[in-house]
């Protein structure tokens, strides 16, 4: 993981495609984002995630090449969408990993259990986004998981939150 992470910051590492480190495998995804099943998507949720963290003032909203790290859970991956409360930097469950150059107030990564994480499945990308990953960001602490799948005529949301080092589902309310 640590010499993944060292060649993730330097020159040497792709600027495309997205390149996980999985407890102990690499997993490289070069297919282009679907426009409106996936990058639509990801654009929509990461909206409105912004406006309310935003209002509410307690935190960030980071969407692509967001690297997320867990020593804890062999883990160095690119989210769709991250949620980043001033909570869990302010407590040390996260942190900020400095750019290369050291450059104040410069960061390349995130390091710990952000709040939430958002994964959009796509057809290279379903059994990373709902059997491999989810294990991983419970093993970090990540709170919460939704797990997105909007390539059908019906929209999959899965609404993951952590209890007991596992993920359990949450059952929509009556207003879905």
């Amino acid at each position: 993981l640590e010499a993944f992470r060292r060649w993730a910051h330097s020159e040497d590492f792709p600027e495309r495609g997205r390149i996980d480190y999985l407890d102990g495998e690499i997993e490289i995804a070069m297919s282009p984002e679907d426009l409106y099943t996936h990058g639509a998507v990801k654009t929509s949720i990461a909206s409105e995630l912004h406006r309310i963290v935003a209002e509410a003032d307690r935190g960030t909203v980071f969407v692509d090449r967001t690297r997320v790290s867990s020593p804890e859970a062999g883990l160095s991956a690119e989210p769709d969408v991250v949620v980043a409360l001033d909570e869990s930097f302010d407590l040390g469950r996260l942190r900020e990993i400095p750019s290369v150059g050291g450059q104040p107030g410069r960061f390349i990564e995130l390091e710990g259990a952000p709040d939430l994480v958002v994964e959009i499945v796509s057809d290279s990308s379903t059994g990373k986004d709902t059997r491999r990953l989810p294990p991983l960001y419970a093993r970090a602490g990540v709170p919460e998981l939704w797990v997105v799948d909007a390539r059908g005529t019906d929209l999959g949301f899965q609404l993951k939150t952590l209890e007991n080092a596992r993920y359990v589902s949450v059952k929509p309310d009556a207003d879905g």
